[in-house]
């Protein structure tokens, strides 16, 4: 007798029973239930495994769970699914796991290792296959690898949102109403279920929360419920109340009070996690719903100094760049000036590349709304969002998520063994500029934005024939997108940007230049842009140059391409800026100077150090300026104050 036939003999007491893989909406609610003919059955060395039928998948396994450790119920049942499917699950998956048809799922003897992904479907220890489709064609090859007869079809009766696959107790299966945690005939212990509910799906500090426990039928004994509320940095310190409750016999319901301490501390949002701690709970009950999380907001979130990018400052956040940092582009052109720059940016024996799990660390710090410091700034849509939207699932709507600037299927980006794993600043890749994989988490080219519009976005060139962001928005991102790509064309080999709208083949090319030129020199760097070039460097050890010295991209790209370039001298002696200012910043045709006494002078510097002007002047003085928009280093010097500050001219 054939080992695999003798395991089929052995573990043929387990079935896959029923099979909701495409459900009402964003299909949140799928599932897959088996089934074992003796109650408490154990399910150790047994392994489920789905397999992909498209043309794509080519029969090949894409999801393995191993079922070491768990057990079926009193009526044999054991229901796998994600925390939106009612009854709770036993075995959790995330949200959308499970693929529609053509497809198959099968339950074999042996482990997850045995089922690496990409597994070709086989009958090897299989105990028991379902091949399934929602109105697909019938996959013959999955059929023939698994040894089945028939393709199921969920979507029989026009209504695959609402029923499920189920199996007769001869094997053969028919369609109709979905029925979690139940045997599908009706017949078993029918179970009390338990419901809690926590009214609202975020509250703030200082809240009391009143959760409420409610049971199908009344409980024939005292039901004691406990339950845990951790997570992370949420926990014991941040509320008070009982974590246990007693449904009376005779009764159906109980609650507790829950207050959320306002602890005047600044930790921003965080995630409470509502699980019930029930080991002993008797068998004839199952929880409706469980792992349920509320957001708890910080009200002692923090205000900047400076502005967002969509009501921008200038000058208050300084760059924190070493004092020589530049020092060796100053007086080269060209291609000597691109190699100097990346010599510093692309430094393998300085400069470190983070995971893309820890970009999420990183955007929340560089990306922080100054206006709130619970919220990031979004790219393109210009709005804050909370830290805690964080993109998860499948799902976008009203998150946000990781923007490659340069997308990064036209640079070529992929992600690297390791890369899910948020390690922190302490942990990193070395890297260089031939390195362009590592593009996949170059935090200055990464940004945070909301879901659909990176969607929406996807991989066009930029400018007006390409994507120029959402309509009715300021534009307030376009010169932080053009710092952003440029730089990582200069950081990476490989990689350029060109004049017009290029296809995504070759990989390596992104249009357009002559609008991102433009957006540099509409859009200079603000407070905003600083601090995050700020935070960046202290995570991977290089500095966006664009960033503390736009004009750099007219010495590469633009009209001053060729020239050398000259790092502006902003140094000044016995500075006194508490008693000399300028206003307005920006400024437009007039420019006002405040706290001279006596007479002075007042330099006005292109960032590539031409003056542009140059005046005495006795007092308080008012300036009419003729200057191009862009961004001028002022120098004001007299025998008791002087003072240097970056100017925008709009």
């Amino acid at each position: 007798m054939g080992f695999a036939l003798l395991v089929n003999l052995m573990y043929s007491q387990v079935v896959i029973n029923e099979l909701d893989s495409d459900t009402e909406g964003i299909d949140d609610k799928e599932f897959v239930e088996l089934k074992t003919d003796t109650p408490f059955a154990s399910l150790d060395d047994y392994v489920l495994v789905f397999f992909n039928g498209s043309d794509s998948g080519g029969n090949k396994s894409y999801l393995t769970l191993d079922l070491e450790g768990y057990q079926s119920d009193i009526n044999g049942i054991f229901l796998i699914g994600s925390t939106n499917v009612e009854p709770f699950p036993q075995y959790l998956i995330p949200v959308n796991s499970i693929q529609n048809g053509a497809d198959a799922v099968g339950i074999y003897y042996g482990d997850e290792d045995d089922f690496p992904d990409w597994t070709l479907a086989t009958t090897d220890n299989l105990i028991d296959a379902l091949v399934y489709g929602t109105d697909d064609p019938v996959s013959e090859d999955l059929l023939d690898l698994l040894g089945q007869e028939e393709q199921i079809d969920e979507d029989v009766h026009g209504n695959k949102d609402f029923e499920s696959i189920q199996r007769n107790p001869d094997g053969s299966y028919f369609v109709g109403p979905s029925t979690p945690r139940a045997n599908n005939d009706g017949s078993g212990v029918v179970l009390n279920g338990i419901r809690v509910d926590i009214p609202e799906d975020e509250y703030h500090e200082g809240d009391d929360i009143d959760i409420g426990f409610e049971t199908d039928a009344p409980v024939a004994q005292d039901l004691e419920l406990n339950f845990i509320l951790t997570n992370y940095s949420f926990n014991q310190e941040d509320y008070t109340g009982e974590t246990s409750v007693t449904i009376p016999q005779g009764e159906t319901t109980a609650s507790t009070t829950i207050h959320i301490v306002e602890d005047g501390e600044t930790e921003g949002g965080e995630i409470m996690i509502f699980k019930f701690d029930n080991e002993n709970l008797s068998p004839v009950f199952m929880y409706r719903n469980d792992d349920i999380r509320t957001r708890i907001i910080d009200n002692d979130f923090v205000v900047q100094d400076f502005g967002t990018p969509l009501n921008p400052t200038y000058g208050l956040v300084e760059s924190t760049q070493p004092e020589d940092y530049y020092d060796s582009l100053d007086g080269l052109s060209g291609d000597a000036l691109r190699q100097a720059i990346q010599d510093i940016v692309s430094d393998p024996d300085v400069v470190r590349v983070q995971t893309y799990a820890d970009i999420i660390d990183i955007l929340k710090q560089a990306d922080q709304n100054p206006e709130n410091s619970n919220e990031v700034w979004l790219v393109y849509t210009e709005q804050g969002r909370s830290k805690l939207d964080f993109q998860h699932a499948s799902v976008s709507a009203g998150t946000w998520n990781r923007e490659h600037t340069y997308p990064r299927s036209r640079g070529g980006f992929v992600p690297r063994e390791g890369d899910e794993i948020p390690d922190g600043p302490d942990v990193y890749w070395i890297t260089g500029p031939d390195s362009l994989r590592q593009g996949y988490s170059e935090a200055h080219a990464l940004r945070a934005v909301d879901g659909p519009e990176n969607s929406s976005r996807n991989n066009k060139n930029y400018g007006p024939a390409g994507y120029a962001g959402p309509e009715g928005t300021a534009g307030s991102f376009k010169g932080d997108v053009a710092r952003a790509v440029l730089f990582l064309t200069v950081r990476f080999n490989g990689l350029e940007v060109v004049n017009g709208y290029p296809s995504t083949d070759p990989q390596g090319k992104l249009g357009d230049l002559e609008t991102l030129i433009q957006w540099n020199q509409m859009d200079p760097p603000d407070d905003f842009e600083m601090n995050r070039n700020n935070v960046v460097y202290t995570w991977q050890r290089n500095r966006n140059p664009f960033i503390d010295y736009p004009d750099l991209i007219d010495y590469l790209w633009g009209d001053h391409a060729g020239e050398t370039w000259h790092q502006p001298d902003m140094s000044v002696q016995n500075q006194d800026s508490a008693k000399c200012r300028i206003y307005p910043n920006p400024a437009k045709h007039q420019l006002y100077v405040d706290g001279i006494d006596g007479k002075g002078e007042i330099q006005i510097f292109t960032m590539d150090g031409r003056q542009v002007l140059h005046q005495s002047i006795s007092g308080d003085a008012q300036l009419d300026i003729d200057l191009a928009s862009g961004i001028y280093l002022v120098k004001i010097t007299s025998d008791d104050s002087s003072i240097a500050q970056k100017l925008i001219v709009e």
